[in-house]
């Protein structure tokens, strides 16, 4: 590991996703990031963590969109997308169709709800409930 990709000194790139969606795990399980960040975090909406906490203080609606979590900026929706298609390697067919189609901000934002509205169907015929709002919502 060379010096610019120590851990240490680099926090890791941090991607918030509903872990029960189907597309949403797929999607961030098949993005190259490592290549780029090394270390990246994948965590669960679903889960109680203090990052999941702590965009819902900041008022982030994990069920209107991903985060991403970058160098203390946080990427939303529509723009997390596009900032994962800007950093991924073009590495196989998957990520260049995502990097082809999110590398534009524009058509992230055009697309971005399509994806919202297929998620919420899947979820729906899944008979998966969405994330809590709250914490602790269910008690």
């Amino acid at each position: 590991m060379n010096a610019h990709q120590n851990e240490t000194t680099k926090p890791p790139l941090k991607i918030v996703y509903d872990g029960e969606c189907p597309f949403c795990t797929n999607y961030v399980r098949h993005t190259r990031l490592q290549d780029r960040f090394g270390a990246v975090d994948l965590i669960d909406a679903r889960e109680e963590h203090p990052d999941v906490a702590a965009l819902r203080e900041q008022g982030f609606d994990l069920n209107e969109g991903m985060a991403v979590i970058h160098d203390g900026h946080i990427h939303y929706g529509a723009d997390a997308m596009h900032f994962l298609a800007l950093t991924t390697t073009r590495s196989d067919a998957f990520n260049r169709a995502s990097a082809f189609v999110f590398s534009k901000r524009w058509l992230s934002r055009l697309l971005y709800p399509a994806l919202k509205l297929g998620r919420r169907a899947t979820l729906t015929a899944l008979g998966r409930k969405p994330i809590n709002s709250t914490p602790n919502a269910d008690a």
